[in-house]
């Protein structure tokens, strides 16, 4: 089981970089990095977290291809390889409806797109020339082959991750879901000739952990509220949600009402989208999701009340494992 941190940089630079160096020498292996438009552009942070670490993995989870053209990723991110020794991961998945309206951008058929990009990322990094003639120019020669992980959530989505990608960001927090990804990754993985062993399921959840168990909650509701209110059809009822509730949830959120969103999150509704408690039950979950055929943990927003502390409450699950 590898554990990994899911970081957004909105926070100055310094306090994300305190953060990742910590999460290194604790024992994390991998730092996915979001990447969206308001944020603080992931590249930059990666290269200066490539710098101010010496063994944690780094990536962007996750750039989308309508954002980023598939060719600025991979220069980007062989750029990232050559800053960090041969450290760069990477994350690419289809970005959200939200976001492509808000930029005026057409989300079309975003199976097809995340597949190529994917592809075409692996070409040019392979040092190949792609069909309309962009190539790489100048980069350092990639001597590791550099994982490429899909992010996904829908079925056509999770076979594709298992059909062209080396692992997949699975964009979920409960057995439930994991139990219908991955049969679905490995449906696609076995139309290659790739080994389901050499494949990484990750959890890519939303954590919270305290020793007090209701400030573990407390801290995940408003992240579980965002969660539930994109959440599909299927999923919801997967997890006996009602579309009602949900639909106040997204009411609220889109008039900033955080405080009636909170209000609305129950028990049961943390533990369909989050990873959250103590660390006992913390650790009862990460060893539910190695049973099931998960190898990643990513301990994702909002990790806890106290980062700091929270992370280093994390120490010993990873020790556990090691």
């Amino acid at each position: 089981m590898k554990f990994s941190l899911e970081l957004l940089p909105n926070e100055p630079l310094k306090d994300i970089m305190d953060i990742i160096k910590i999460a290194e020498n604790i024992g994390f292996e991998n730092v996915w990095i979001t990447d969206h438009y308001n944020n603080r552009d992931v590249y930059e942070v990666l290269a200066i977290a490539g710098y101010e670490t010496s063994t944690i993995k780094l990536g962007a989870g996750v750039s989308n291809p309508y954002v980023r053209n598939p060719v600025t990723i991979a220069a980007a991110t062989s750029t990232l390889n050559e800053i960090t020794d041969g450290r760069a991961i990477i994350g690419i998945g289809p970005g959200d409806k939200a976001t492509m309206e808000t930029l005026n951008l057409s989300w079309n058929k975003p199976v097809k797109t995340v597949k190529e990009a994917i592809i075409s990322v692996r070409s040019l990094l392979n040092g190949e020339k792609l069909e309309q003639g962009a190539f790489l120019n100048g980069t350092a020669k990639i001597e590791n082959k550099i994982p490429i992980y899909m992010a996904a959530q829908g079925p056509m989505m999770l076979k594709a991750s298992g059909q062209v990608a080396d692992g997949c960001l699975i964009n979920a927090s409960n057995p439930k879901d994991f139990e219908v990804a991955i049969p679905l990754i490995k449906e696609g993985i076995n139309k290659t000739e790739k080994a389901v062993d050499d494949y990484v399921f990750a959890a890519y959840t939303a954590c919270s952990i305290d020793e007090n168990i209701d400030v573990a909650y407390n801290q995940s509701k408003i992240v579980v509220a965002f969660i539930l209110a994109g959440a599909p059809d299927v999923v919801l009822e997967r997890h006996n949600i009602s579309k009602e509730t949900a639909l106040s949830v997204k009411d609220a959120i889109s008039k900033y009402d955080f405080k009636t969103a909170g209000k609305l999150i129950d028990e049961d509704m943390i533990n369909a989208f989050s990873v959250c408690g103590t660390p006992r039950d913390i650790r009862e979950k990460v060893e539910e999701m190695d049973q099931l055929g998960i190898n990643e943990f990513v301990v994702g927003s909002p990790i806890g009340k106290d980062r700091i502390k929270s992370l280093k409450l994390l120490e010993d699950i990873i020790n556990s494992f090691n």
